[in-house]
């Protein structure tokens, strides 16, 4: 990332980074939220490019972030800034997408939005990880079976939406609220079971 490089250098000593971000929100040095911000560039390209797919656009989003962040951070108090910073880029390129599709009309960005956030969040949830399995699996029993089969169809065989109601049966609309409201209780459940 090149082309923010200009915060290299600026803070010197190693200064832990909660410490470091409540310094910025008492003092609001951009300089010093552009030292917080720098290691996180590649991450936030990243995370850009795997919605946006154009490398200039994903340039412009890291540089709108982090204006967003000058703003922000002295607004929120932030308890881990590398998850929150992951929310902020992931929200903005949807808000990104969500404006372009309703320019464009078209009901394929319409679905591919949709599956990207549903996707983003539910990559995002604690379940994904390695020691939530069992969780996971018992939280998924407590789901109705439209639910279930359409989680299923959707994150462990990849099917899209079209797909999926092509498989089952099930309205379209159907299997869009299936999958959301699947997902918001497969969170609660494994919260609730102080597996999150």
């Amino acid at each position: 990332m090149k082309f923010l490089k200009f915060f290299q250098g600026k803070v010197n000593e190693p200064v832990p980074e909660a410490e470091r971000l409540a310094e910025y929100r008492r003092r609001g040095d951009v300089a010093l939220l552009g030292g917080l911000y720098e290691p996180y560039m590649d991450m936030v390209f990243g995370v850009c490019f795997k919605y946006l797919r154009d490398e200039e656009e994903c340039k412009d989003a890291v540089m709108q972030i982090f204006e967003k962040l000058v703003l922000d951070l002295r607004q929120h108090e932030v308890s881990n800034f590398k998850s929150w910073l992951h929310s902020v880029a992931r929200n903005h390129c949807l808000m990104k997408l969500r404006m372009a599709r309703a320019t464009a009309g078209q009901e394929e960005a319409d679905e591919q939005a949709q599956e990207l956030e549903v996707e983003a969040d539910i990559g995002d949830d604690a379940f994904m990880l390695n020691g939530q399995l069992d969780a996971l699996d018992e939280c998924l029993q407590k789901l109705t079976n439209e639910q279930r089969l359409s989680i299923e169809l959707f994150y462990l065989q990849d099917k899209c939406y079209r797909d999926i109601a092509g498989q089952t049966g099930f309205d379209i609309g159907r299997v869009k609220s299936y999958i959301q409201n699947g997902k918001r209780k497969l969170k609660i459940c494994i919260e609730s079971n102080g597996s999150y």
